[in-house]
């Protein structure tokens, strides 16, 4: 099935599997609490035992340098969507107010991504990554 929206995470390509795979893991968090909707229905096994959700589309994930992190940021900001974003300092976090407060005390022209996620009309976010090659 072809969806008329998009999901897309861009992670700069220098990070640890570690580092890469907890920055997914963050990103896709953010962007389903914000779009309740790319949500699926819960999965059942066999014998009827529930799991959870899963993301409904396919999660694409992308490369980057930290110059095309804070041009796909712009290309996202330009388009009026909203990212989630995930900067250098918060893995020296370990709580969610930390990690904003990382995020308040930069200015935006300086925001050291290590990655941003966002979702939207499959045809603004083909824009938004054009250039960008696949994580591998």
């Amino acid at each position: 099935m072809i969806y008329d929206t998009k999901t897309v995470l861009v992670l700069r390509r220098d990070l640890a599997g570690w580092q890469a795979a907890n920055v997914a893991a963050f990103l896709a968090g953010g962007l389903a609490g914000a779009h309740p909707h790319i949500m699926g229905e819960a999965y059942r096994d066999g014998s009827g035992k529930t799991y959870t959700p899963l993301i409904r589309e396919p999660v694409f994930v992308y490369g980057a340098t930290l110059e095309e992190l804070r041009r796909t940021h712009q290309r996202i900001l330009s388009r009026e969507l909203v990212p989630a974003i995930y900067i250098e300092p918060m893995f020296a976090t370990t709580n969610d107010a930390d990690n904003r407060a990382a995020v308040a005390a930069a200015p935006p022209d300086a925001l050291d991504f290590v990655g941003v996620g966002v979702h939207g009309p499959r045809k603004t976010i083909d824009k938004i990554v054009n250039g960008l090659k696949f994580l591998s």
